[in-house]
C-alpha cells in the first residue's frame, strides 16, 4: 500500500510500504479521509522527537476510514463498520492520570501514519479513543477529531459562560473551533488577526466584530484595538491565543477585562518565553491557564458535537485532495493559502 514516510526534517516521501495486520486488541482500518493540521507542518519542517522516535516514521494523526480486519479478542468493532480514532491513549496509572490530568500523562500512546491507505489501530487506543461513527457523519467531516478535542479540553478550562465575551486570538482551524464552541456556550465572539481570508471565516462562523490587525506593530497597540472593540471597552472575559507565538500569548493578556481569564493554547517553539505585568496580574486578578492536547472524555464530546452535527467539521476544510498532495498542502498551508487539507487515500 501508498504510505507517507517522514525520513528527516523537509524529507518526506510517498512510499509502498506492507500493510499492517492487527495483533490481539488491534483493529486495521482502511483510511478514507485524512487531514493536515498545524503539527504535521512544524513537525514537516523541523521533526518531532515525541511523534518520531525512529525514523523513518509513519505520518499524520487525523483520519477516518473503515474497519477491514479485528485482531483477536476485540468484540467491540468489527469489520464494515465506520470509525475515528484519537492520536493517543493516556495509560491510566502514572501520577497525572491517577489526579484525573490525563493531557499530561507520562506514558502517552501515540498513533502515527494516518497519510496512508490503511492503518492498525493499537490495543490501548482500541479500547479507550477509538469511536464509531453514523453513516450520516462524512469521512471528512470526521477526520479532525483530534484537533476539535484539544479545543473541547480548552473551552473545559476557560469557564465560558452564557452572555461572556470572548476574544480569539487568531482565526485558523483551531481559532474557527473556539469560535464555534463559545457561542454553543452562549459566548459573543470577537475575532482578531492579519488575514482577510481568515477574518472572512470568522465572521462566517459567527464573529459578532473582527479586528484587523495589519498594520499595527506592537502587543499593545494590538490589544488596545481588541479591547477597543469589547462592550464599553472594558476588555474580554476570556480570551483565547491559538497561534503559538508569545508575542500573541502577551496580546492575549492585555486584552483582558480585570479579572478575566486567558487561555494560552498555541504551542510555541522550544525555549519561547513571554512577558506579563505583574502589577496588572496582581491587582486585576488575571487567571492564565495554559491548555495542552486532550483526554478520552474530551474525545468523546467532541464525536458527539461531530456525530449530531452541532459542529460540522467541513466548516474546517479548504479543500479535499488525493494522497499524492500531501507536500503541496503543508506548503499551501505554509503560504497560508488554505488552512486544513483533506487528503482521500
Amino acid at each position: 500500500m501508498r504510505a507517507w514516510m517522514f525520513h528527516a526534517p523537509g524529507d518526506l516521501r510517498l512510499e509502498e510500504v506492507e500493510p499492517g495486520r492487527p495483533g490481539p486488541g488491534e483493529v486495521a482500518v482502511e483510511i478514507r479521509a485524512a487531514a493536515t493540521c498545524g503539527t504535521d507542518l512544524k513537525s514537516y519542517r523541523r521533526g518531532h522527537p515525541t511523534l518520531f522516535p525512529s525514523l523513518p516514521a509513519r505520518f499524520g494523526h487525523e483520519f477516518a476510514g473503515v474497519v477491514t480486519e479485528v485482531g483477536e479478542g476485540v468484540t467491540t468493532f468489527a469489520p464494515g463498520q465506520r470509525v475515528v480514532a484519537a492520536n493517543t491513549c493516556p495509560c491510566g496509572s502514572c501520577w497525572a492520570c491517577t489526579i484525573g490530568r490525563e493531557s499530561l500523562c507520562e506514558n502517552l500512546q501515540y498513533l502515527n501514519g494516518a497519510f496512508a491507505e490503511q492503518i492498525v489501530i493499537p490495543k490501548a487506543i482500541v479500547e479507550r479513543n477509538t469511536y464509531q461513527i453514523p453513516d450520516t457523519l462524512a469521512f471528512e467531516a470526521a477526520a479532525p477529531l483530534e484537533p476539535l478535542s484539544t479545543v473541547v479540553h480548552g473551552m473545559a478550562e476557560s469557564g465560558i459562560a452564557l452572555g461572556d465575551t470572548v476574544v480569539v486570538n487568531g482565526t485558523g482551524p483551531i481559532g474557527q473551533m473556539y469560535i464555534r464552541l463559545a457561542q454553543l456556550r452562549g459566548a459573543s465572539v470577537i475575532a482578531a488577526d492579519m488575514s482577510p481570508g481568515r477574518l472572512a471565516q470568522a465572521e462566517q462562523a459567527g464573529a459578532v466584530a473582527v479586528v484587523d490587525l495589519t498594520g499595527l506593530e506592537s502587543v499593545a497597540d494590538k490589544a488596545a484595538a481588541i479591547k477597543a472593540a469589547t462592550p464599553h471597552g472594558r476588555g474580554a472575559d476570556v480570551a483565547i491565543e491559538a497561534v503559538g507565538l508569545p508575542e500573541v500569548w502577551e496580546q492575549t493578556v492585555q486584552c483582558l477585562r480585570p479579572g478575566g481569564t486567558a487561555v494560552l493554547f498555541g504551542g510555541p517553539k522550544a525555549g519561547s518565553t513571554f512577558n506579563v505585568d505583574a502589577v496588572a496580574m496582581h491587582y486585576l486578578e488575571y487567571k492564565l491557564v495554559g491548555v495542552y492536547h486532550h483526554a478520552p472524555r474530551y474525545v468523546q464530546i467532541a464525536v458527539n458535537l461531530l456525530s449530531t452535527g452541532k459542529f460540522d467539521g467541513m466548516t474546517l476544510c479548504s479543500e479535499v485532495r488525493g494522497l499524492e498532495a500531501l507536500i503541496d498542502s503543508l506548503e499551501d498551508m505554509s503560504r497560508g493559502v488554505g488552512s486544513k487539507y483533506i487528503l482521500q487515500p
